[in-house]
């Protein structure tokens, strides 16, 4: 028998708060968490702007020795586990731990750790390299150092999607409660990107926005759009089964029904023509949750301020709502946040969460110019206190990866 997936706990650290109140409280303010980048000189750079967490100090939530041998990747995501964790009141006394996984993915792992060392052995020698190098950069290491601070012995993996990554998680934590697995899942994403080689890198295959104002460099589906801003941070969520929450007397945000994902075989960067993949995985995660496409009130776009991809995913709603695609409220929080990579799609579920519980609609923000071939009701700048039932979250990775999830209303 197929067993009902509910969220007990969540957790977050990003570039508009440092915690779940605060990114909640920022996202209805309409706060943006760009600015120019300060973790790095960016003279030489052609991008200036990025999205970083503010005021952090990893001696603030980590003791020194552990500071020093998490690259910064994997401190979010305890940092964001902890929270959850602490949320969702989950202890070994109340829950059986080897029944309990970490799924947390990361589409770029332990890249300033990377660019350190490499610069180390360039200038030192291969015998200067750290030995925990290797323990620092692999991407897995988040789900693993999750799961040993916190005590979490059931399946433990990373999904490494680019931006589907955290989605990706999500969506396979929820099937393996669904399915008897486990009972309980941390899941989401995390990402720690904004260095030299991660900026350069994304600027030279042409996807970071050149902007130079703040509030005109990530707009989502404005005509004016030239390009993503890369955020960092991570997303935590505490998925559970049904019944086992209730008997321990959990606080249920809301219930995950459905999960589709596709790939689109097409191109290493470029969406499918007319949103074609990720219409397959939004069709699939309403078939998953046993609705018709007008139950869905709100998508939270994967919106990533990209000429295509905007298109790309507004074709694909289309395709996938059909004549529903005019009344459905969609609005993409990169505009806010950033485009936090691996961890967008988890954060991005957390601000769905939140919208249901709070009935709030986050808007897209400093949107100006109307793009006729973006025309759907986009929630511009501004937000709307609707109740709601039914919301989606879209993730549209390189490598044409494609994931999508829907979260209900609990009752």
């Amino acid at each position: 028998m197929e067993r009902r997936v509910v969220v007990t706990g969540i957790g977050a650290i990003t570039p508009i708060g440092n915690n779940v109140d605060e990114f909640w409280n920022s996202i209805k303010e309409g706060k943006c968490g760009i600015d120019t980048i300060r973790s790095f000189d960016v003279t030489d750079f052609k991008v200036k702007l990025a999205a970083e967490i503010k005021e952090y100090n990893p001696e603030e939530y980590l003791d020194k020795r552990a500071a020093r041998r998490l690259d910064k990747f994997s401190q979010y995501a305890i940092i964001a586990a902890r929270e959850a964790m602490k949320d969702s009141m989950i202890t070994k006394e109340n829950t059986d731990m080897e029944r309990v996984g970490a799924f947390i993915g990361s589409g770029m792992g332990g890249l300033e750790t990377l660019e350190k060392e490499n610069r180390v052995c360039l200038e030192k020698g291969y015998d200067k390299i750290s030995p925990m190098y290797i323990p620092m950069v692999i991407s897995n290491m988040a789900a693993g150092n999750v799961a040993i601070d916190l005590g979490l012995r059931g399946e433990s993996f990373s999904i490494a999607t680019a931006c589907s990554s955290a989605t990706h998680c999500i969506g396979e934590s929820y099937r393996a409660i669904k399915h008897g697995y486990q009972d309980v899942v941390f899941t989401g994403g995390t990402e720690a990107s904004i260095t030299p080689t991660g900026i350069a890198g994304f600027t030279n295959i042409k996807a970071l926005s050149q902007a130079e104002d703040k509030n005109r460099a990530s707009i989502p589906f404005d005509k004016e759009r030239s390009g993503f801003v890369m955020g960092e941070g991570a997303g935590i969520i505490v998925l559970e089964e049904l019944e086992h929450a209730k008997k321990r007397g959990a606080k249920i945000y809301a219930e995950i029904v459905g999960y589709g994902a596709s790939s689109d075989a097409y191109h290493i960067t470029s969406p499918a023509p007319d949103g074609e993949g990720g219409a397959r995985a939004m069709v699939s995660a309403i078939k998953d949750a046993n609705i018709s496409p007008d139950k869905i009130e709100y998508i939270n776009a994967h919106g990533t301020s990209t000429h295509l991809n905007d298109l790309c995913e507004t074709q694909a709603i289309k395709t996938a709502l059909k004549e529903h695609s005019r009344k459905v409220m969609v609005s993409s929080t990169k505009g806010n946040t950033g485009h936090l990579l691996g961890a967008a799609g988890a954060v991005e579920a957390i601000a769905c969460i939140k919208a249901i519980e709070d009935s709030f609609v986050p808007p897209t923000i400093n949107y100006k110019v109307k793009d006729e071939e973006c025309d759907l009701d986009i929630v511009p700048n501004e937000g709307r206190n609707i109740k709601l039932n039914y919301v989606m979250s879209n993730s549209l990775g390189f490598g044409g990866h494609n994931s999508s999830i829907i979260l209900k209303r609990y009752e």
